[in-house]
């Protein structure tokens, strides 16, 4: 079994696929290579992101607003943080607000 644990709140979870198009969901195409779970409430075609990599640090973050955030990429908190002046202000106030 695959785990996956964030590396800021340190949530952990089985997932059941890492990468960008998840065989047991054929009608999409991740954005970002990400940590998967088939849905365990529907019985097909469903799945939940619950991570992906930091696209700066590379740090394992869960998808919770409070650890990171997309914009065109995965962005951890930290990162966010540190590179504040380059995002638009609304993604720096999500961050912060966690």
């Amino acid at each position: 079994m695959s785990e996956f644990c964030c590396a800021l709140c340190s949530f952990s979870s089985r997932y059941d696929y890492f990468g960008r198009k998840p065989p047991f969901v054929e009608s999409i195409v991740l954005m970002e290579k990400a940590y998967v779970l088939k849905n365990p409430f529907t019985p097909h075609d469903s799945h939940l992101t619950i991570g992906a990599h930091c696209s700066q640090c590379d740090k394992a973050v869960c998808v919770q607003q409070t650890c990171s955030v997309f914009y065109t990429r995965r962005f951890c908190k930290h990162c966010v943080e540190k590179h504040s002046e380059e995002f638009p202000q609304e993604i720096s106030e999500v961050i912060s607000k966690g």
